[in-house]
């Protein structure tokens, strides 16, 4: 029978994360995943005749500086590069607008809509920057008890003040301000140009099912952006795919000590006398811990794993009223070769490009989703990251891979299926061909993955990369319920530390660094 002071469950970025952050003080871990690759949502997926793709994430908004600080990475062989230009949002006529790591050469792209666009242009970065420094600081924290919240949880909150001391109570009042804000608003006081009010929109409704007119899109819109220092759709490339970034967690973990499994279900977490035991897998094996963490969403946790007869009612209700709202797909074509995009140059191919013309659009989009529909008109984001890692195509084809919001995964009078898929990748094409030509002669084969086949490929309820939506209601306290917020839950000595927890959605690691410092205190 083995034993284990902690086992981890998932070897996603933030299983991976916890689990090292513990070994390191001397426990003894095991990560078990049911997966054969470790990395949860970054591993890579293989399509056509031995192309490879990253299933959701071709990029990384940001990485916790505690991680990177504290794990060591660069001590693990992690190439990160941030590319010249960020994003291009695209115009049909050409007159694409561009966002570059360098402030300064956005605002001469801005220059050729509006002038007085670009001249606002180095003040509203440095306004988010200051803004995002608020959020900075409440990442880092471990959401209080409320309502008891006692004098120890509110000392350990006065990291808050830092910013404040920074940016004044003007500062504070700004940050109060825009986070519950619609994008459109948040918009209405800086810019004009539409093209532009459209593309810093969409980060405010990435991974979303609402459009850029709901509430508190402000407030995605500055977590798409911590640690970005004032650089607006901000992305962080890894050498080998964002499935390079788990294989790196990986090598710290074990030169901790953890243990990985792979390849192995959990049928489920036991309780002894309503203490959490340890697991027992599908083979009927048990392994005994002190502690079990969790990194996979509330549902998989609670319901499928500790079951729903050994769960206090008024949490049981709490965990059902979660809102996972799964909308995104993804779609990769295998191409011959690389395509011509007239007005970018062979050297900023490989930055990210967004198909969303106007917030009016953007929301239009969303509206499909609203009543369980597919857009015909959605918002679409590509890019082709086999021009900077070539080895993930096996002969020399490029690969574009996209993200399609919104197609939810509950849809009215009609279900996922082959057919559907098919369908919504012609779409796709024919929406593509609007600003690369030619674009559905060079496609030699496609992979759809739609939200439901996210949920039955990596157990992610409804597909919903956040484990559940990034709204004010499902926020720092609240996240995922009131009652398990602190990482903790309330079955004593069983914890979770992913994407559900805060600070939310992402692959950053910033859930799986806090969860393992509460942990290391119990």
């Amino acid at each position: 029978m083995n034993q284990y002071d902690v086992i981890v469950i998932g070897s996603d970025i933030n299983g991976l994360v916890t689990s090292t952050m513990i070994a390191k003080s001397g426990k003894k871990v095991l990560v078990i995943d049911e997966r054969e690759q470790i990395g949860g949502l970054t591993a890579m997926q293989e399509f056509s005749s031995g192309s490879k793709v990253n299933p959701v994430y071709d990029a990384i908004q940001w990485i916790d500086p505690r991680v990177m600080k504290d794990l060591e990475l660069n001590n693990y062989a992690l190439e990160i590069d941030t590319p010249k230009t960020l994003r291009i949002a695209l115009d049909k006529n050409g007159k694409h607008l561009k966002f570059y790591s360098d402030n300064e050469l956005t605002s001469t792209s801005i220059s050729n809509y509006s002038l007085e666009d670009a001249k606002k242009w180095p003040d509203f970065c440095s306004h988010i920057s200051n803004m995002s420094n608020f959020l900075e600081k409440i990442y880092q924290l471990t959401p209080p008890k409320l309502p008891n919240i006692n004098l120890k949880d509110a000392l350990s909150m006065r990291s808050i003040l830092s910013p404040l001391r920074k940016h004044g109570t003007k500062g504070l009042t700004d940050f109060i301000k825009i986070a519950p804000m619609m994008m459109p608003e948040i918009m209405d006081e800086w810019f004009e140009t539409e093209l532009l009010r459209a593309a810093i929109s969409t980060s405010g409704i990435r991974h979303l099912s609402q459009g850029p007119v709901a509430a508190a899109t402000g407030y995605n819109f500055l977590h798409q952006h911590v640690y970005a220092n004032g650089i607006i759709n901000n992305s962080i490339l890894i050498k080998g795919g964002t499935s390079a970034f788990a294989k790196c967690l990986e090598k710290a973990a074990k030169s901790h000590g953890v243990d990985i499994i792979n390849k192995c279900q959990i049928n489920s977490i036991d309780l002894n006398k309503g203490l959490c035991s340890g697991v027992t897998t599908n083979s009927d094996e048990k392994i005994i811990s002190e502690y079990v963490v969790s990194s996979l969403d509330p549902s998989a946790t609670f319901e499928n794993f500790v079951g729903t007869q050994n769960l206090n009612p008024a949490f049981l209700t709490q965990l059902q009223n979660i809102k996972y709202r799964g909308s995104v797909t993804r779609i990769h074509l295998e191409l011959n070769e690389l395509p011509e995009i007239k007005g970018v140059s062979n050297d900023e191919m490989n930055t990210f490009f967004s198909i969303s013309p106007s917030i009016e659009y953007l929301e239009r989009a969303s509206d499909a989703c609203k009543y369980g529909e597919l857009s015909k008109n959605p918002f679409l984001e590509f890019s082709f990251p086999t021009i900077n890692n070539p080895e993930l195509s096996s002969n020399g084809k490029q690969i574009l891979s996209a993200t399609i919001q919104y197609t939810p995964y509950h849809l009215r009078n009609n279900k996922w299926s082959d057919s559907l898929k098919n369908e919504l990748k012609d779409n796709i094409v024919s929406i593509l061909e609007k600003y690369i030509p030619r674009i559905n002669s060079l496609i030699d084969s496609s992979l759809v993955v739609s939200p439901f086949d996210f949920e039955k490929s990596f157990g992610i309820k409804e597909g919903s990369f956040n484990h559940g939506e990034m709204t004010l209601d499902q926020f720092f306290f609240m996240r995922p319920t009131i009652s398990s917020a602190q990482y903790s839950s309330p079955i004593p000595n069983l914890f979770i530390c992913g994407s559900s927890t805060h600070p939310g959605g992402g692959i950053h690691g910033a859930n799986g660094y806090n969860a393992a410092k509460e942990i290391l205190k119990s």
